[in-house]
């Protein structure tokens, strides 16, 4: 069962004098109706489905002319798939004569291959914003890109929003004093990631530093930081084969920490991810539900949060021409004293 965390800034309903209409593809369509939701209005009616050789089928079921699209598919496993479906129903609302519209990918498949470190990569990240912005789309919603820079591959204007607030509202909810606890960085990459996290906790920083030698594969050698006799959360945007995470659990657990949590916003959870997850030294794998995750089939450790509130104020305040940014209080963060 998914859990919902209380967010107060969350109250308000989709604005009755504009036209705006959901739709979702196959890829989560839980997290789609728990975003209708909280809007107060439904998914639309569309087809999709694929003929016998694989080829995918899209007819919208009502008039979208003039109206705001908002198209909610996260390109999870099988990614490919459901990039290919995101693709077909943005040309359909192309073709049916749509104001705007916006794609609402809550996990943005691709997003780790952003730059070449060696010769004659591709750079798939760039690749997909190119797609969608053939496709159609004008506008994309996206949640915790793997990187920053991605938004830079676009152009067609990007909101990016954070799962922050709902897991630091978890975490503050188990009420464990801050100055026992410390937020870990899984690698020096997401450094400005935790520094966030830790910030809004108010609690001391540490970094686990890590090797990894191939894909998929990586070996953490040691802390910076101060982790002995205290609780370390660690905070990652994409936990896949679930390595550098119970590496750097077992790491912690060695240099003395209490108790370790581990807080993803996507749990891709490929391959030996959840058996790993369960036989690590991790009391608590919080994650979010951009990505759909049979909970009964999960480990007792692992929790998931929905993000739907959240997705769905971003979405009232895109068709309102109001700040999402706002809702993170950037704009008071950036302020110069």
């Amino acid at each position: 069962m998914v859990l919902e965390m209380s967010f107060p800034q969350l109250e308000r309903t989709i604005n009755p004098t504009h036209d705006i209409k959901l739709f979702a593809g196959r890829s989560n369509p839980k997290l789609a109706q728990e975003i209708a939701d909280s809007l107060g209005t439904t998914i639309g009616p569309m087809i999709v489905k694929n003929f016998a050789d694989g080829e995918i089928y899209v007819q919208v079921k009502e008039s979208v002319r003039g109206d705001d699209v908002f198209i909610i598919q996260p390109l999870c496993n099988p990614v490919n798939e459901n990039l290919m479906e995101l693709l077909i129903i943005i040309d359909a609302f192309k073709r049916a004569s749509a104001k705007s519209i916006t794609a609402v990918i809550p996990y943005y498949g691709y997003a780790r291959q952003d730059r070449k470190t060696s010769g004659r990569e591709a750079i798939t990240a760039k690749l997909v914003a190119d797609l969608l912005t053939t496709a159609g789309a004008n506008r994309v919603l996206a949640m915790d890109l793997h990187t920053g820079q991605i938004q830079g591959f676009f152009n067609i204007l990007v909101d990016h929003i954070y799962a922050t607030p709902i897991l630091v509202n978890y975490i503050k909810s188990l009420n464990i004093n801050p100055d026992d606890m410390v937020a870990v960085s899984p690698d020096t990459g997401g450094v400005q990631r935790t520094r966030h996290f830790s910030k809004h906790i108010g609690c001391s920083l540490a970094i686990i530093d890590k090797r990894r030698d191939k894909h998929n594969e990586a070996i953490a050698s040691h802390v910076i930081g101060d982790v002995k006799d205290k609780v370390c959360v660690m905070f990652d945007d994409i936990i896949d084969t679930a390595g550098t995470i119970c590496e750097a659990s077992k790491l912690l657990k060695k240099e003395g920490a209490r108790e370790i949590y581990v807080c993803a916003v996507h749990p891709v959870f490929s391959g030996p991810a959840v058996e790993r997850l369960a036989n690590a030294p991790i009391k608590e794998c919080i994650v979010t539900n951009t990505i759909p995750l049979d909970m009964e089939k999960m480990p007792a450790n692992i929790k998931q949060l929905s993000v739907a509130p959240l997705l769905g104020q971003a979405i009232a305040r895109i068709h309102d021409d109001e700040s999402v940014s706002s809702l993170f209080g950037f704009e008071k963060e950036m302020q110069v004293s």
